[in-house]
């Protein structure tokens, strides 16, 4: 599976294309906010979240729009530019998940979605997971979305995201928490960073 650094180098244009698709899809009625249903759902009002791989800004904008402080990263600066001037209710920075700190901690939630996590090089896995783990509060959650044949199966994912120090919490097979079985093509995992209860 290749990062996104490389896509974007072996296709310059790229970057623009997918904030295109996301821009028509929604000037089209699409429903393009099932990510970010969820997340408020499990949300306190006017929590802090991190939009971990933030795109173009779909998600994270959608939340900022329902009340939420959002800060989204992501390591494409084209993509970051389309989201700073589509979704201005939030804050975005060109940052690298794998190899940066994020600038900001104690969220109450962070999400990957679209696949976010599987465009990470191999060796900067465990880093990625450890980098948005430092940055929620404890309580606060992770939430990891990605389809199956990717380069990194779910088993795998799961035991490292456990052996950097998150609790599993929930699985599902889509956004809208369908039940995951064995034979799931994707996988929505809810972790946390063990300490206070998100609510308390």
């Amino acid at each position: 599976m290749p990062t996104w650094k490389e896509v974007t180098a072996a296709n310059p244009a790229h970057s623009h294309n997918f904030a295109r698709k996301w821009k028509t899809l929604r000037a089209q009625g699409k429903d393009i906010d099932g990510e970010a249903r969820l997340i408020d759902a499990m949300s306190e009002r006017h929590s802090r979240v991190l939009d971990a791989g933030c795109g173009s800004g779909r998600l994270g904008g959608e939340l900022a729009k329902r009340g939420h402080t959002v800060l989204g990263v992501d390591v494409d600066p084209i993509l970051i530019e389309h989201a700073v001037n589509d979704y201005p209710e939030a804050r975005w920075e060109v940052g690298d998940l794998s190899e940066e700190e994020i600038p900001e901690d104690n969220f109450d939630i962070a999400v990957a979605a679209g696949n976010v996590m599987t465009f990470i090089a191999t060796e900067g896995r465990e880093a990625a997971l450890r980098n948005v783990f430092n940055a929620l509060r404890p309580g606060g959650r992770f939430v990891v979305g990605y389809g199956e044949g990717r380069g990194w199966g779910f088993e795998d994912f799961l035991d490292l995201a456990r052996s950097v120090g998150y609790r599993v919490d929930f699985i599902f097979a889509s956004w809208d928490m369908k039940v995951f079985k064995e034979n799931s093509t994707f996988m929505v995992a809810v972790l946390t960073r063990p300490g206070a209860d998100l609510l308390g």
